[in-house]
């Protein structure tokens, strides 16, 4: 199944790997500066021109982890059916940007 995140602009929902409010997530130092180390390597897209709401980190089928901004708050983002991710409204898991992935990866 796919998560549509704005602007006919899908993702695939095993590749999610978190929803983020942009406005409280991007307080943080580590954040700001993973968010602009991912947008120098092109990793960044906007599903709108309009000022985001929440941003998407997932992988695209190469393994690479991207980052995609949407207009939808993350409630409304969460609260679309996610069969596959097996997680349920207000389940969450927290991802270490200083420790790799399961897969032994860094995010960008």
């Amino acid at each position: 199944m796919y998560l549509h995140v704005g602007n006919n602009k899908t993702i695939r929902q095993r590749d999610i790997v978190g929803i983020f409010d942009a406005d409280t997530a991007t307080v943080s130092a580590v954040t700001k500066k993973y968010l602009a180390g991912a947008q120098a390597a092109h990793r960044v897209q906007f599903a709108s021109l309009e000022l985001p709401k929440s941003f998407v980190l997932y992988r695209d089928r190469s393994g690479k982890y991207k980052i995609c901004f949407s207009q939808l708050s993350p409630a409304a983002l969460a609260s679309r059916p996610r069969p596959e991710a097996g997680l349920k409204k207000g389940n969450s898991k927290r991802l270490s940007f200083d420790s790799p992935s399961p897969s032994g990866q860094r995010p960008v």
